[in-house]
């Protein structure tokens, strides 16, 4: 996403988040017209909605080659941050940048149709994330094997099961070679096995200094791949810093809610 220049950002910035905030209509129940109610006409109408705020004035910086967390409860609005850095979302204020090519492991079968093959969505996917299709025909393989699915390379993904599809993304993802990786639940992609797999894939690129921002539940995790991790909840930065610190103010407001 491209935004207004900023003297605040250096070099070395891979993400920058400048007062972000989005809201969500939630539609009510839908509502007629006197005229409508009087002569039985109930075609059309308009709906009423609540407005929630799903993001508050966050900003923060992720530095190229950093691995950063964003942890908070359910609904804090996590996966909303991700998919506006990913450029899926758009802010109603602020802007978010990355310098870099973005690989975004989000949302379950995001770019993926149900109706085409593996195959075929392998090359669809691999389009949406920038490459071109003979890149695609180089890294074909490699998809498979790392995602071991090659037998089920002429299935229809509605057939996969979502550890299936989960694979078959995040296989396609890695190849792009992307400067930045975004994960929403780093190891909610399959069994233990090829669990390990993922994570040794992070641990080479984080070796390459690919920049990575992943949201996880497991605190354990995030606080032995990220040296800055980000606290969100209700929309608002509760805090930014030192993992350790960070993990400690959320377990302490989730005993205070308990």
């Amino acid at each position: 996403m491209t935004g207004p220049s900023d003297d605040k950002e250096t070099p070395q910035a891979a993400i920058v988040v400048d007062h972000v905030s989005k809201k969500f209509r939630i539609p009510l129940e839908k509502k007629y017209t006197v005229y409508q109610h009087l002569f039985g006409i109930f075609k059309g109408g308009y709906y009423s909605y609540n407005e929630f705020l799903a993001l508050d004035d966050i900003s923060f910086t992720v530095n190229h080659g950093e691995s950063f967390g964003i942890i908070g409860p359910n609904g804090s609005g996590k996966s909303t941050l991700l998919k506006l850095i990913a450029g899926i979302l758009y802010p109603d204020k602020g802007y978010t940048r990355a310098y870099g090519r973005i690989a975004p492991f989000i949302e379950l079968g995001v770019g993926f149709h149900p109706e085409l093959t593996a195959r075929e969505n392998i090359f669809l996917y691999g389009s949406i994330l920038g490459l071109k299709k003979n890149q695609i025909r180089e890294k074909y393989d490699e998809i498979l094997s790392f995602s071991e699915l090659k037998k089920f390379e002429n299935m229809k993904i509605k057939n996969f099961s979502s550890g299936m599809t989960a694979r078959l993304a995040f296989a396609t993802a890695i190849q792009t070679d992307p400067d930045i990786l975004l994960i929403d639940e780093m190891l909610a992609v399959g069994d233990e096995e090829f669990n390990y797999k993922v994570v040794e894939k992070i641990n080479e690129m984080k070796e390459r200094e690919v920049t990575i921002v992943f949201v996880s539940h497991a605190l354990r995790l995030v606080q032995q791949y990220c040296s800055r991790t980000l606290l969100l909840s209700k929309g608002k930065v509760i805090q930014i810093g030192d993992t350790s610190q960070v993990i400690e103010k959320y377990l302490q407001i989730t005993r205070e809610h308990q």
